[in-house]
C-alpha cells in the first residue's frame, strides 16, 4: 500500500496509478480545468513513464524534434511523442528548466504542441485523434501539472516574471492565478497568446 501527502491530508491508494489519478483529479479541481477521461489517462501514463524513466528529461529537445522529422514509422512516432511528453513535463512540472536553458516556458509549449501535431498530421488511424487533442489541450494539461506542483504551499513554482510571460504567451490560467497571488494590478499582454482552444486540422 502506497501513500501520498496532499496539502491537507494523507491519501492512501493501492497502486502508483491510483496515486497519480488522485493527484490529477485534485489538481484539475484546483486549476478549474476538466481534461476528460482520455487526457487524464494520458497524463497519468506520462507521469508514470517519467518516474520509471527519468532520463526522458535529458537531451536537447529542439534537436530531438528535428532529428525525428528524418525518421519514419514507429521510430518517428515514438521520438515525436517523447519530445511532446518532455515539453509537457518541463512546462508543467519543471518550469525552472526554462530558466536554466535561458528560454521562456512558452518555448516548451510551442515545441511540445508541434510534436504532438506532427504525429496527428501524419497518422491515419484512430490514435491520430488523441494527438490532435494533446496538441489543442496542451495548455490545459500544463495548468493541471502546475497545480500539482502548487498543492504544497511551500512550492514557489513560477517567479512573477515567469508567471507573466507564461500568461502572456499562452493564456495559462495557472500563471494568471500565480500573478494574482503577488499583485492586485491587472497585467496587460503585449502579444497575443497561443490559441489553446484551437482545434487541429483534420484530413
Amino acid at each position: 500500500m502506497n501513500h501520498i501527502v496532499t496539502e491537507s491530508h494523507i491519501v492512501t491508494e493501492p497502486t502508483a496509478t491510483a496515486q497519480w489519478q488522485h493527484l490529477v483529479h485534485e489538481a484539475e479541481t484546483r486549476a478549474h480545468r476538466t481534461l476528460g477521461e482520455t487526457l487524464e489517462s494520458y497524463l497519468v501514463f506520462t507521469l508514470m513513464r517519467f518516474t520509471q524513466r527519468p532520463q526522458l528529461l535529458e537531451g536537447i529537445m529542439a534537436l530531438e524534434f528535428l532529428n525525428s522529422l528524418h525518421t519514419q514509422g514507429t521510430q518517428r512516432h515514438n521520438n515525436l511523442r517523447d519530445v511532446g511528453d518532455q515539453c509537457l513535463l518541463f512546462a508543467g512540472l519543471f518550469p525552472q528548466n526554462a530558466r536554466r536553458r535561458l528560454v521562456r516556458i512558452g518555448y516548451f509549449v510551442s515545441l511540445g504542441r508541434s510534436a504532438y501535431q506532427q504525429i496527428h498530421d501524419n497518422q491515419r488511424h484512430t490514435t491520430a485523434k488523441l494527438y490532435g487533442q494533446l496538441a489543442s489541450d496542451f495548455i490545459a494539461m500544463m495548468d493541471v501539472l502546475l497545480a500539482i506542483r502548487s498543492i504544497n504551499p511551500a512550492n514557489v513554482v513560477l517567479s512573477p516574471l515567469e508567471a507573466f510571460e507564461l500568461w502572456e504567451d499562452t493564456g495559462s490560467q495557472q500563471a494568471r492565478a500565480s500573478l494574482a497571488q503577488r499583485t492586485t494590478a491587472a497585467p496587460i499582454a503585449s502579444r497575443h497568446p497561443l490559441k489553446h482552444d484551437a482545434r487541429p486540422r483534420h484530413h
